[in-house]
């Protein structure tokens, strides 16, 4: 009854020693839903992300999306500043260039 109950003991602590490490293995499945990291396109580096960004701030189109989130009507140029800073911002972060 012992030996049985030592043998019983012993299984189940192995079994929850495997549940956890199981746990702990990264599979990449995210249960938030965070898909990780997104690839950048080909020929582009968080260097060059950031660079273009640093041009865009130069020329104060961060004051022009602040204007358009505020849905204030935008000439087509500034606009197309706009959106690229979007495209440039929403690539920089997903590629977590900012970690």
């Amino acid at each position: 009854m012992v030996r049985t109950m030592s043998i019983t003991l012993k299984f189940c602590a192995a079994a929850v020693l495997l549940g956890v490490l199981a746990g702990c293995a990264n599979d990449g499945y995210d249960p938030n839903g965070d898909p990780g990291a997104r690839p950048l396109a080909a020929g582009q580096t968080c260097g060059s992300v950031r660079q273009e960004l640093n041009q865009l701030d130069a020329k104060g189109t961060q004051s022009k999306v602040e204007a358009a989130s505020r849905g204030k009507k935008l000439s087509p140029a500034a606009q197309a500043d706009v959106d690229r800073y979007n495209q440039l911002l929403n690539q920089y972060l997903g590629a977590r260039c900012h970690v």
